[in-house]
C-alpha cells in the first residue's frame, strides 16, 4: 500500500462564512503528537516513529526552539536524528521572546509543508502550552487536521532519579562551560533561551568568579547543580499535571504509554523494554490511526457560524 497523507486536489467553492469549507470535501490530514514530561524519551520515540513511517518532526519544546546551549537544552544530535528532518529546532535568536502564538504560526506552516509532501508531521516536545495553542486555539488547524496524542508516562520517583542522573551526565558533557559563554551580569532571565533551567541557577556561581577560594567555589557549583536537579524535577511534575488537565478539559484522544519499566532497566534489557512497551505499541497505534477507514470529519466552525448553518451551506 502506498502511504499518502495528501488530501484530494479537487477544488470546491467557498462561501464567505468565516469558515474554510474545503474541510467538508477533504479527508482531514493526520498529525501525531508525542507528549510527556522532560526526560521521558519524547525525542527518541518521535525519531523511532519517523523511521517507520514517512514522517518529519516538528519540535514543540519552548527552549530547544532557540539557537545555542545544545547540551543544556538537551537537543538531539545529528547522529541521534538518524536522518529524520526536524523543524523548529534551534532556529530562533536566543535573545528574542518566542511566544505560543509565534509557535502556532510557525508550526502550522511546517505542518502544512510536511503534508504537502505527502508525509506525516510528528509534533514532539514538552511545552504543552505550545501544543494547546496549536490544537485548541487555531480554528484552521482544527478544520484541517485530525490528531493522535501519544503520552509517554513514567512514575515520578523513577523519573526524578533519571533526571538527576541526566543532569550529572550533562555537567560532564560541558553544561557549565556552555552556560558560562552566555553569562551576562545584566541579563534578563525571563526572556529567550536564558529562561532554560540551568542558566539562572548558575548565576551566583559565575558572579563569584575568582574572588572566592576553590572550596567555596566548589560548594557554590554543587549548590547550583542541586538546584538544577530540583527545578527539573519540579518542571516534570508540572508538565504531567498540565497533560492531565488538557486530557480532562478537552477529552483529547490520548494514548498513555507507561515507560516506567524501561527506566528501571539498563543496557540491552532497557532497549528491549523500550521496543516492546513504547516504540512497538506506539507504532501499532499510529498505524491504526493512519490507515483507519475513511470517515466524514467532524467540522468545528468558527464561533460566529452555528454548526447547522455551516452544514447547510456546505450541502448547497
Amino acid at each position: 500500500m502506498k502511504f499518502s497523507l495528501s488530501a484530494s486536489k479537487l477544488v470546491q467553492p467557498r462561501l464567505n462564512l468565516g469558515l474554510n469549507l474545503e474541510a467538508f470535501f477533504h479527508r482531514k490530514a493526520k498529525v501525531v503528537f508525542v507528549m510527556g514530561a522532560t526526560g521521558t524519551g519524547k525525542s527518541r520515540l518521535a525519531i523511532d516513529l519517523a523511521t517507520r513511517f514517512p514522517a518529519e518532526i516538528v519540535n514543540s519544546d519552548k527552549i530547544q526552539i532557540y539557537k545555542g546551549l545544545d547540551i543544556l537544552t538537551n537537543k538531539v544530535t545529528e547522529e541521534e536524528c538518524r536522518g529524520v528532518p526536524h523543524h523548529l529546532l534551534g532556529i530562533v535568536d536566543p535573545d528574542s521572546n518566542f511566544t505560543s502564538m509565534d509557535f502556532q504560526h510557525r508550526a502550522s506552516l511546517a505542518i502544512e509543508s510536511i503534508h504537502a509532501q505527502g508525509r506525516l508531521p510528528i509534533v514532539a516536545g514538552g511545552s504543552n502550552s505550545y501544543i494547546e495553542a496549536l490544537v485548541n486555539d487555531d480554528p484552521e488547524f482544527q478544520l484541517r487536521c485530525e490528531c493522535c496524542f501519544l503520552w509517554i508516562d513514567v512514575s515520578l520517583p523513577v523519573l526524578h532519579s533519571f533526571v538527576s542522573q541526566r543532569v550529572d551526565k550533562m555537567v560532564r558533557a560541558g553544561l557549565v562551560d556552555e552556560a558560562a559563554q552566555i553569562f551576562d551580569p545584566l541579563v534578563d532571565y525571563s526572556r529567550g533561551i536564558r529562561r532554560a533551567i540551568g542558566v539562572p541557577e548558575l548565576d551566583q556561581y559565575f558572579r563569584g568568579g575568582s574572588t572566592v577560594d576553590a572550596k567555596i567555589r566548589a560548594r557554590m557549583l554543587n549548590k547550583a547543580i542541586s538546584k538544577i536537579k530540583e527545578n527539573t524535577c519540579t518542571l516534570a511534575s508540572r508538565q504531567i499535571q498540565k497533560i492531565l488537565h488538557l486530557y480532562n478539559q478537552w477529552n483529547w484522544k490520548m494514548h498513555r504509554i507507561d515507560a516506567t519499566e524501561v527506566f528501571l532497566k539498563s543496557g540491552g534489557e532497557a532497549d528491549e523494554a523500550w521496543e516492546r512497551l513504547v516504540a512497538g505499541r506506539s507504532t501499532m497505534i499510529v498505524d491504526q490511526f493512519l490507515y483507519e477507514k475513511n470517515h466524514v470529519p467532524t467540522i468545528l466552525p468558527s464561533s460566529s457560524v452555528p454548526i447547522a448553518v455551516a452544514v447547510a451551506a456546505a450541502s448547497r
